[in-house]
C-alpha cells in the first residue's frame, strides 16, 4: 500500500500527529514551488500555510485520486493562480480608484480656478456699477431678501428696486457673455 495514501487516511480519520509529518515532510518543496509562481518568500510560506490550513478543515471531505504528493503540489499551484488572479484584480482596482482620484483632484482643481475667475468678473463688474445697484444686488441674490424687503430697507420704491436689479443683471450678463458661452469646436 502506497504510503502516501495510508497517511492521507489517517489524516482524514483526524491524526493530528500524521498530519504533522505530513507537513514537516512536505512544507518546504511546496513553499519551494510555490516561490517559483508568485516569487516572494513570505507570500508562498503563507500561502502554503493556508493551503495546509484548508487542507485539514476540509480533510474529511476531500478526496484524492492521484498520489498524495500529486494531490499537495496541484493545489499549491491552484493556490499560487488564486493567489495571482486576486493579486491582478487588487491592482487594476487600484490603478482604477488611483486614475478616478487623479481626475476628480484635476477637476475640482479646474472647477475652483473656473470659480475664482467668475467671482472675480462678478465683482469686477459690480464694482463698475453705483453704490445703490450694488446694495440691491447683494441684498436679494446673497441674504435673499424680497425686493419689498429691500426697498423698505433702503427707502425707496419697489421699483426703483427693480430698476436697480435690472440695470445690475444688464451689466453682469455683459461682463460674464464668455462663461455663458459654449467653447466652439472647430473642426
Amino acid at each position: 500500500m502506497d504510503s502516501g495514501i495510508f497517511l492521507q487516511r489517517r489524516v482524514r480519520e483526524g491524526d493530528i500527529k500524521a498530519f504533522e509529518n505530513l507537513f514537516r515532510e512536505f512544507y518546504s518543496p511546496l513553499v519551494g514551488f510555490a516561490m517559483g509562481f508568485v516569487n516572494d518568500q513570505d507570500t508562498a510560506e503563507e500561502m502554503v500555510q493556508d493551503f495546509f490550513y484548508h487542507y485539514w478543515k476540509n480533510r474529511e471531505s476531500i478526496e484524492i485520486k492521484v498520489s498524495l504528493k500529486a494531490y499537495l503540489f496541484n493545489s499549491v499551484k491552484n493556490f499560487s493562480f488564486k493567489f495571482l488572479e486576486k493579486q491582478q484584480v487588487r491592482r487594476r482596482y487600484a490603478e482604477r480608484i488611483l486614475a478616478q482620484t487623479e481626475e476628480a483632484e484635476a477637476t475640482t482643481f479646474a472647477d475652483e480656478m473656473g470659480a475664482r475667475e467668475l467671482q472675480k468678473e462678478i465683482d469686477h463688474a459690480l464694482s463698475t456699477l453705483p453704490e445703490r445697484c450694488r446694495k440691491v444686488f447683494k441684498m436679494n441674490r446673497v441674504q435673499g431678501m424680497k425686493y419689498q424687503e429691500i426697498a423698505q430697507t433702503l427707502s425707496v420704491s419697489v421699483k426703483t428696486v427693480e430698476a436697480d436689479m435690472t440695470r445690475t443683471l444688464k451689466v453682469l450678463r455683459k461682463s460674464l457673455e464668455n462663461y455663458q458661452k459654449e467653447p466652439e469646436i472647430k473642426s
